[in-house]
C-alpha cells in the first residue's frame, strides 16, 4: 500500500514541487493562463503539499482570509484519496488560525467532491480562467472532521 503525507509550509520551502503539479494540472491540462495561474498571492499563503510514496502529487494553499485555493493532484494520483487529505490539512489549519470559515472557488465539475467535505455551494455559476465555478464555503464551528 502507498504511504501518502502532508507537508505544510511556506512558498520558499514547497513551491517549487507546488508549482510543477499546479502547471501540469491548471496550465497543461486545464489550458489556464500561465499569468491567471501565478496571481502573485503565493507568498503571502500557508501550502500543502501530498507525496505519495516520498513523490509529489498534489498540493492546496490556505489564503491569510480562510480561502482554500489551487487544490491540484497530478492525473496518476486521483481517486487515491488526496485530495481529501490535501482538503482536511487547509481545513484544520485555518481552524487553527481561528478562523470559523473557509471558503473556496469550486470548478463546477468538482462540486461533488467538496460537498462530499461538509461545503455547500451559493451564487451562480461563473467563469474563471475559462472554467464555470461555485462560490462555495464550510462552517468550522458546525464542522467536525
Amino acid at each position: 500500500m502507498a504511504i501518502t503525507h502532508i507537508s505544510t509550509g511556506d512558498w520558499k520551502t514547497l513551491g517549487q514541487a507546488a508549482s510543477e503539479i499546479r502547471r501540469k494540472v491548471f496550465i497543461e491540462e486545464q489550458n489556464v493562463p500561465q499569468d491567471e495561474e501565478w496571481d502573485g498571492l503565493d507568498p503571502e499563503c500557508q501550502h500543502f503539499l501530498a507525496l505519495l510514496d516520498g513523490q509529489p502529487v498534489g498540493t492546496a494553499r490556505l489564503l491569510p482570509d480562510a480561502h482554500i485555493g489551487r487544490v491540484a493532484v497530478l492525473a496518476e494520483a486521483r481517486g487515491s484519496g488526496i485530495g481529501e487529505l490535501l482538503m482536511q490539512a487547509a481545513i484544520e489549519a485555518a481552524r487553527h488560525a481561528g478562523h470559523t470559515e473557509v471558503a473556496l472557488s469550486a470548478q463546477v465539475h468538482a462540486l461533488a467532491f467538496y460537498e462530499r467535505l461538509g461545503f455547500a455551494a451559493h451564487g451562480d455559476e461563473f467563469m474563471d480562467a475559462g472554467i464555470p465555478h461555485r462560490e462555495m464555503t464550510l462552517s468550522l464551528t458546525e464542522f467536525q472532521p
